[in-house]
């Protein structure tokens, strides 16, 4: 790579500890001439990288520029979400000896994107490309909990809760309750809501904005549903989650 730009890129580092800086300051914490510091400030500024601000005649700094924002802008929206969690969801299925699954909101519906089975010889109803209402599981819950909250009021309004199982949840007025409830502790569970020997796990999946994009999702034979069983699996989920969240560019 041509020295120049490895000089230039390494200029730009300086700003993450420094929000503003002089050019001599530059040259002094790179160790340079002032006149090569400035060539390449120079270049940096006319691309957009750096901005120049002018405090007084004698005070001039730099600080850096849009064009950063919107190349990270477009690297993280490059990064396929699905991608990047399947390492993460292969682990947690072998942590926990479970299906693993990724749903993602379709309109008003879940969809299944991703899915590790469990190594056990139970095989789970659910399937890739597989789709869910909104208001019954774990996964299409989470994902309806944390829409803006006027799209819930409107679906809320709208929407037909039709009977799947014993434990589907019917009443308007308990829905909202168990989605306000979701957004405070930030994960779902169900039980025997959509198939009636299942219970469910979720937890969201942050992009770069702070958005959720997806849900993850682990379900596990509602026979196994104990006190010991869902404090482990909501531990080894909330980690997962995060890790995939970080590499999606997700920070607190």
């Amino acid at each position: 790579m041509n020295q120049s730009v490895i000089k230039a890129l390494q200029l730009l580092e300086y700003f993450k500890e420094y929000p503003e800086l002089t050019l001599a300051e530059i040259a002094e914490l790179d160790n340079m001439p002032k006149p090569t510091a400035y060539r390449l400030i120079s270049s940096l500024e006319a691309s957009g990288f750096l901005v120049k601000t002018k405090h007084t005649n004698h005070d001039v700094k730099y600080h850096l520029g849009l064009k950063l924002l919107e190349l990270g802008s477009y690297v993280a929206d490059q990064l396929d979400y699905r991608r990047v969690a399947l390492p993460h969801m292969k682990e947690l299925s072998e942590q926990l000896n479970e299906a693993v699954h990724l749903a993602v909101l379709d309109g008003e519906e879940a969809i299944y994107v991703e899915k590790i089975e469990s190594k056990k010889h139970i095989r789970l109803y659910s399937k890739v490309g597989g789709r869910t209402p909104l208001y019954t599981g774990s996964g299409p819950k989470l994902l309806f909990a944390y829409l803006n909250p006027e799209v819930i009021e409107e679906i809320l309004e709208r929407i037909d809760l039709k009977k799947v199982t014993e434990n589907t949840i019917t009443d308007k007025k308990v829905l909202a309750k168990e989605l306000e409830k979701i957004r405070l502790q930030g994960y779902s569970q169900s039980k025997a809501e959509f198939y009636p020997d299942t219970a469910g796990f979720s937890f969201p999946i942050m992009n770069h904005h702070g958005q959720v994009i997806a849900a993850l999702v682990v379900s596990i034979p509602i026979i196994k549903f104990d006190e010991d069983t869902e404090k482990f699996i909501i531990e080894k989920m909330r980690e997962t989650s995060e890790k995939i969240s970080r590499d999606l560019g997700y920070r607190e």
